[in-house]
């Protein structure tokens, strides 16, 4: 089997009730710029990343794998995916311009396509290729917990998660410009669902050290699973102090583009969730670095849902390191192959490939390449 040529695509998905906001960003749509790998047996790979579905920005990443990848990956074979990973990663031409942000989300986007290829070829579920077993894999639900959100749509949102549909674990957007505005409606929710739901919060970077301290601090008698992301995302030393003296522990990684980055929070102690994401890493491949090391320091890896499908849950089925799994449903209609999750678990796909296949109908209707 050949790769033949590339086909680039910009999707871009409403998100939950027209907008959505943390502490950083606002959004009304989810990009997935990515990609559709052709072979000369007729099988083709999906292959996307994630964004906040900015076209100019989105066209900047399709047109790095077209022009800065492809060439690279033209007659090859895809089943040979990791040596066509490190033939990517190691291209002098694309080191030299960057070694994270839109080469990397180009190459993810590409790796995913060539394991969705590699497991159709096998005829297999992606978590099966990787030499995995069934296992039970939670969905804690981010998509009732945004910020823009008043404090009663909060607590509604939460009840209906927790009490309707089943989940045992959500996560709420904190950093208001008063914590005490965030203890709030933290502990509102706390009150609501009881004392046998978990509880993660997300700061997206907004708080300085003090702050962050400060929040910990406030928060500690709220039984809360994990603070993500407290600070900004590259202070590994701020990460350390903060990590050494919450009673909260630290989740963090979606921001981090490389093992070596990985590498260096996890070595200091900065991190105790390791937030892989393998749609912003350079693929599935480089996830799977990030997951042994985090597995060496017996470390979880709670992986970030930028795919927002069915990578990740491949993923966690297939290593030892993860048993829980974010879930915001933004991709999902537009997928051939949705995710399910069932009383707050999700349900072990059994179709083949890596789950990264959109619909024909999602594909028909994109117009903006």
């Amino acid at each position: 089997m050949k790769i033949t040529h590339l086909e680039p695509f910009i999707i871009h998905a409403p998100v939950t009730r027209g907008g959505v906001s943390d502490s950083t960003h606002s959004l009304t749509h989810w990009g997935a710029p990515g990609v559709i790998i052709h072979t000369d047996t007729g099988l083709r790979g999906f292959g996307y990343t994630g964004t906040h579905a900015h076209l100019p920005s989105d066209r900047l990443i399709t047109e790095c794998i077209t022009e800065s990848y492809g060439p690279l990956l033209i007659g090859e074979d895809p089943i040979e995916v990791r040596g066509l990973w490190s033939k990517m990663i190691n291209h002098s031409e694309t080191q030299w311009v960057g070694r994270a942000g839109i080469t990397q989300l180009a190459i993810s986007a590409i790796d995913l396509a060539l394991w969705d290829l590699k497991a159709k070829a096998l005829q297999l579920p992606l978590w099966k290729v990787l030499g995995g077993s069934p296992k039970e894999v939670e969905a804690y639900n981010t998509d009732g917990g945004w910020l823009n959100f008043s404090q009663e749509q909060l607590v509604e949102d939460c009840l209906k998660m927790t009490k309707e549909e089943g989940y045992r674990s959500i996560k709420l957007k904190v950093g208001k410009d008063n914590l005490r505005e965030d203890y709030r409606r933290v502990s509102a929710v706390r009150e609501a669902v009881g004392p046998d739901v978990d509880i993660m919060i997300d700061a997206n970077g907004r708080w300085t050290l003090p702050k962050a301290l400060r929040a910990v601090e406030m928060m500690k008698e709220l039984d809360i699973v994990w603070v993500e992301e407290p600070i900004s995302f590259d202070d590994v030393e701020g990460h350390r102090q903060l990590a050494s003296k919450s009673p909260i522990p630290i989740a963090l990684g979606e921001q981090l583009y490389s093992s070596d980055h990985f590498q260096q929070f996890i070595h200091r102690q900065a991190v105790h969730f390791v937030q892989a994401d393998a749609v912003r890493l350079a693929g599935i491949t480089e996830w799977w670095q990030v997951a042994e090391l985090a597995h060496s320091y017996r470390l979880p890896v709670v992986s970030h849902v930028g795919d927002m499908c069915q990578v990740h849950l491949q993923l966690a089925i297939a290593h030892p390191s993860c048993s829980l799994l974010e879930f915001i449903p933004w991709l999902q209609p537009w997928m051939k192959h949705p995710v399910e999750v069932q009383q707050g678990f999700y349900k072990v796909p059994q179709e083949i490939g890596a789950g990264t296949e959109f619909s024909q109908e999602a594909l028909d209707s994109i117009n903006v390449i």
